[in-house]
C-alpha cells in the first residue's frame, strides 16, 4: 500500500504542475506558434497540430526526469 500512496502523490504533483503551467500559458505568447507547428486553414475548417511545441515540451520533460534520476 505504501507504493500506491507514493504513486498517487506523484500523479497529484504532476497534475498540479500541469495545471499551473496552463495558467501561465497566456504569459508565453510564442508557445504554440513555433516554426514547425502545422496549421491548415480552409473556408470553414482549421487544422492545427503543434509539432514543434510537442517536441520542445518532450525534450524539456525528458531533461527534467533525467536530472532527477541522477
Amino acid at each position: 500500500m505504501f507504493s500506491i500512496g507514493k504513486l498517487l502523490i506523484a500523479f497529484g504533483l504532476i497534475l498540479a504542475a500541469v495545471g499551473f503551467l496552463l495558467l501561465l500559458s497566456d504569459k508565453i505568447p510564442w508557445l504554440g506558434r513555433l516554426p514547425g507547428d502545422i496549421t491548415v486553414k480552409r473556408d470553414n475548417f482549421t487544422f492545427y497540430f503543434p509539432l514543434a511545441t510537442c517536441i520542445l515540451i518532450s525534450v524539456i520533460i525528458s531533461l527534467i526526469i533525467w536530472f532527477f534520476r541522477k
